[in-house]
């Protein structure tokens, strides 16, 4: 019998431990690959530059995640370290030479290094100690070392000029919104690939298990010192890629785009869609994404009678973002991730759902 209600089971560990464990599932993300592929065919460029958009917050956010959802860490400065990855992979394009992959690359281990060095005070501190601690990094990253030095690298005065074409991917430029969208549509597939793959060895166990109890993972042979340290790394290199995929978006980098606000609106992302699942990443990005872009498409009527509300629409988006996690922490605190695992769970139950 090919139909079995009430759930789905199997007879040897590597089927109940597959990604995809019947073929709706396979068909599904069959679909969805396929959407992907196909969306800039028959999208407008509009659809586009906010698909671009949710696909950088996921990024972003995957980072993020890894820290604070898996591995009990938490940061309020990762846009640090996406403008280092950023900063590192343009001067590698613009000053060194280096084809845009090899300077990514270079960009991201810059990136998760420099995550390193602020996680060192994680094996003595924990809680609101560590959060400032993350915000030094933002405040000594962003607001001193680039936007005093590193910007002025080369002569220039605030930010670096990147005009289009500057970034190529073997003599294919990467010039326009529906390129930028397979780039970054790609990477984000190889991160959410490589990071549900690294959850499942050991290294993703013990980082749970450091979640959950440090002094019980510790009693259990975990070094955690080693494995907070990895989870930087890890996390620095995952931002470092969401910075190396920003720029061929950008006319220009510059320090305004990595704002300690942005550290804090990913950290509300996951919030959003749910800490400590990947799940979550995808749901809180998208949901943010499509849901500022709604109230931005709202304004647009009323600022013809409102002329100055068009002006102050960042507080209106800053605002609105601010009230849908107090909403989320009220009625929905494991975030939209729960949901759609007890919606499934429903429908894998029935008829027997009750």
């Amino acid at each position: 019998m090919t139909y079995r209600p009430s759930g789905v089971y199997h007879q040897t560990y590597a089927a109940s431990h597959a990604w995809w464990q019947s073929n709706f599932v396979r068909t599904k993300m069959a679909l969805l690959v396929i959407f992907v592929a196909t969306l800039p065919l028959y999208a407008s460029l509009y659809v586009v530059s906010v698909a671009n958009i949710a696909l950088y917050t996921m990024l972003s956010a995957l980072g993020v995640q890894l820290l604070t959802g898996y591995c009990g860490q938490i940061t309020l400065g990762h846009a640090a370290f996406i403008a280092v990855g950023a900063y590192v992979t343009a001067m590698g394009v613009l000053f060194w030479g280096l084809p845009y992959l090899v300077a990514a690359i270079l960009g991201c281990l810059v990136a998760g290094l420099w995550s390193v060095v602020f996680g060192l005070p994680s094996a003595r501190i924990k809680g609101f100690y560590q959060i400032m601690t993350t915000m030094a990094a933002q405040f000594i990253t962003v607001d001193f070392i680039i936007t005093h030095y590193v910007s002025r690298v080369g002569g220039r005065e605030h930010y670096f000029s990147l005009p289009p074409g500057t970034v190529t991917i073997g003599g294919w430029p990467v010039d326009s919104e529906v390129k930028v969208y397979y780039l970054a549509a790609a990477l984000t597939f190889v991160c959410f690939v490589a990071l549900a793959n690294l959850l499942r060895t050991k290294v993703g166990r013990a980082w749970i298990a450091i979640r959950d109890n440090d002094i019980a993972a510790e009693a259990m042979g975990v070094n955690v010192v080693a494995y907070k340290l990895l989870a930087f790394f890890a996390s620095g290199v995952l931002a470092g890629v969401a910075g190396a995929v920003w720029i061929p978006s950008l006319l220009f980098v510059s320090p305004e785009h990595f704002q300690l606000s942005w550290s804090l609106w990913i950290v509300g992302v996951i919030l959003i869609g749910g800490v400590g699942s990947l799940h979550g990443v995808a749901f809180g990005a998208i949901f943010v994404t499509v849901i500022l872009e709604l109230l931005k498409l709202a304004v647009i009527p009323l600022a013809e009678v409102y002329p100055a509300l068009t002006e102050r629409f960042l507080y209106v988006k800053e605002a609105a973002f601010g009230l849908a996690i107090v909403l989320f922490l009220l009625y929905e605190p494991r975030g939209l991730a729960y949901r759609w695992q007890q919606l499934k769970n429903y429908f894998n139950l029935w008829p027997f759902a009750y």
